[in-house]
């Protein structure tokens, strides 16, 4: 299962184009300016990287951008700070990522289920713990955990050691807000999201400067690809935009590869022209939106079934565009009872007798 911002978006946390609006907006009229600069024509990743590029490569009193080196470093951290506060899961609505856990929990596969996400906040591994669901990000440890390429790269059943399949695998991609620099060389897990003054392993530089600070990366985009092109697989793709090409192609690549492959995509709105063109001439790649979906290279309109089950149809739209309906259906898609479906329900109860309190007693629907 790949996730964008879209699925965080379903627990309340801002999308990547909110994100960025929150961080200019909370930041100082100076940093504002400069951040403001770095984004003329790059998304908020792609202004940290050059940021991070600045940094590492203008000593002195030299400047690019108005920036000198010290000046690229504090405004990163700046950057990243706010970042942390702004996906902070305090007040996130959980039960998606719940549902979604307890899915995975139930899911009795022969190979390891996979999630891989670009998302940055802590909303699945919350969620995982909650339920005890066992679950490795490639970093062993706790407090300082370090990355292990080579647990990552292992495949269960190959012979060699590996995490044992019945351990969900969690990808972040592109970091995570309780990813740090270890002496600005090598990226560790904390035990917490990064504390003020330091910049967050968000989004890998893309230059070549010191390979040591792109490993995870690396390791973590090459574990996709391997991913994709697993024979016979179901890849589920949700909340993501597709506004990312070198994501997009890998994706692409593999569902024209992999025949037997079955990749569908939900999309909560408008179907982005870059996945409508590919699916338009890839049978196995499925796109379903609210009103419309391409199924076998054809697009076409819904047709309104007469009576639907209405957590799959509502307001003559395809409930499951929503991530929250998704992982809902998911979670009802095995039958046994589990200690985690039992700790999920006790959950939500504990989460909808708080709201009915906070709103005396008057809750909607």
């Amino acid at each position: 299962m790949f996730l964008g911002a879209g699925a965080s978006r379903a627990c309340g946390l801002p999308d990547i184009a909110q994100l960025q609006e929150r961080v200019l907006i909370a930041l100082g009229e100076e940093k504002r300016v400069a951040l403001t600069n770095q984004l003329t024509g790059r998304n908020l990743e792609e202004a940290l990287s050059r940021l991070r590029r600045i940094a590492a490569l203008i000593t002195g009193d030299q400047t690019v951008d108005g920036l000198t080196g010290i000046q690229a470093k504090e405004l990163d951290a700046a950057v990243c700070q706010e970042i942390v506060k702004q996906l902070d899961i305090e007040k996130a609505d959980l039960a998606p990522v719940l549902r979604l856990a307890a899915w995975a929990a139930r899911a009795g596969y022969r190979l390891p289920i996979e999630f891989f996400t670009v998302n940055y906040d802590l909303l699945l591994e919350t969620a995982f713990e909650r339920l005890g669901v066992p679950y490795f990000d490639g970093f062993v440890g706790n407090l300082r955990a370090r990355f292990h390429t080579d647990l990552v790269e292992s495949v269960p059943g190959s012979g060699g050691q590996s995490v044992p399949a019945f351990f969900v695998r969690l990808w972040k991609l592109h970091g995570s807000v309780n990813w740090a620099w270890d002496n600005e060389r090598q990226v560790v897990r904390l035990g917490q999201p990064v504390a003020a003054g330091r910049a967050a392993a968000i989004y890998p530089s893309d230059t070549k400067y010191e390979e040591s600070r792109r490993v995870p990366f690396v390791v973590l985009q090459d574990r996709l690809r391997r991913a994709l092109h697993q024979p016979e697989s179901l890849v589920m793709i949700a909340g993501y935009s597709f506004g990312d090409a070198h994501l997009n192609e890998m994706i692409f690549d593999a569902a024209a590869r992999r025949e037997r492959s079955e990749f569908v995509v939900f999309c909560y709105s408008q179907i982005p022209e870059a996945l409508s063109g590919r699916a338009s001439t890839t049978p196995n790649l499925q796109v379903v939106s609210g009103r419309e979906a391409i199924i076998g290279g054809m697009r076409a309109a819904w047709k309104s079934p007469e009576d639907a089950p209405v957590d799959l149809w509502e307001n003559n739209q395809l409930a499951l565009r929503d991530f929250g309906k998704l992982a809902s259906y998911l979670a009802r898609s095995a039958t046994r009872d589990t200690e985690a479906e039992t700790t999920l329900r006790e959950l939500i109860e504990v989460a909808f007798a708080s709201r009915s309190n906070a709103t005396d007693g008057k809750v909607d629907g």
